[in-house]
């Protein structure tokens, strides 16, 4: 069996997080990844309503999955935002063949 699918996203995953308000909000996986030496694992997300896209805010989550169950974790610690930090802009640098950023 193979999956001629792999590395090629056809639709974005969809998640859906709650505002203060309790009113859920639409978000786009942009990126999964887990840091090394580490069992925490990451997302990065991007509000699909956002009205100014040149604002491009992408949002950082640990996250854990149980089954079907998706529980999302703030990043409170300077520490692991800034290991989230570099490996998310290492990424983006290998997905863009290695160029910077403007």
């Amino acid at each position: 069996m193979t999956n001629e699918q792999i590395g090629q996203e056809e639709e974005p995953e969809i998640i859906y997080i709650p505002d203060e308000e309790g009113n859920e909000e639409e978000f786009e996986v942009i990126m999964k990844f887990e840091v090394d030496g580490s069992d925490a694992k990451y997302m990065m997300v991007v509000p699909l309503d956002s009205e100014d896209e040149e604002s491009d805010e992408v949002y950082a989550f640990r996250y854990e999955e149980d089954g079907d169950d998706l529980q999302l974790f703030m990043i409170e610690n300077d520490e692991e935002w800034a290991i989230v930090e570099e490996t998310f802009n290492t990424l983006v640098d290998e997905l863009d063949g290695g160029a910077g950023n403007d």
